[in-house]
């Protein structure tokens, strides 16, 4: 890797983590007056729980925009870093979402964010996951855990279709193991607490 190649990378991650900082639940909650959505339920600023506090339709507006945000910085990655490195973008997206520098560090898990980026890399992936994730939502009834298959799918998908070279491998088993790990606190709740 050259040295501009070098500085165009390093400008493109910090780029995917400022884009994934924007929290548009937490500023559509302004805009309609409605606080912040960390206060109430499961206190994730995502679009499931934007469902709980404010309907179905805010929570498809919030899920549209977080996967468009997710889509460009994929095509952007794709545009301007080597294809090895691509997935590092999705990375640095999805710890901008959960650790949001405009919103106190405190964000949401990435599902939604990771599926937009992937559906630019292979759409087909995205419809694979997607599909996995409803038919495990409709057996279960629990949206994380269909989360879970999702995640997997959308993380082996990426590595197939970039490459299965050491970058592209780790980005997105680092991504994928960061969703996993951001849920701890559902799994804990559904599998160790009585």
């Amino acid at each position: 890797m050259t040295l501009s190649t070098a500085a165009i990378t390093g400008v493109c991650l910090v780029g995917a983590y400022l884009a994934g900082s924007i929290n548009f639940s937490i500023l559509l909650f302004k805009i309609l007056q409605k606080g912040d959505p960390r206060d109430s339920h499961s206190k994730n600023p995502g679009a499931t729980n934007v469902y709980r506090q404010a309907g179905p339709l805010w929570a498809a507006v919030v899920l549209v925009l977080d996967m468009g945000r997710a889509g460009a910085v994929a095509f952007a990655a794709l545009l301007l870093m080597e294809p090895g490195f691509v997935t590092w973008a999705g990375l640095f997206l999805i710890l901008g979402n959960h650790f949001p520098l405009f919103h106190g560090f405190k964000g949401g898990k990435g599902v939604a964010n990771f599926l937009g980026f992937t559906m630019i890399i292979s759409f087909p992936v995205a419809l694979v996951s997607g599909a996995a994730w409803g038919l495990v939502y409709a057996v279960i009834k629990k949206p994380f855990i269909a989360s879970f298959f999702m995640v997997a799918i959308l993380a082996a998908g990426t590595i197939l279709k970039i490459g299965t070279g050491p970058p592209p491998i780790a980005g997105s088993i680092i991504t994928a193991f960061l969703i996993f790990y951001f849920h701890k606190d559902n799994i804990t709740e559904i599998f160790f607490r009585k």
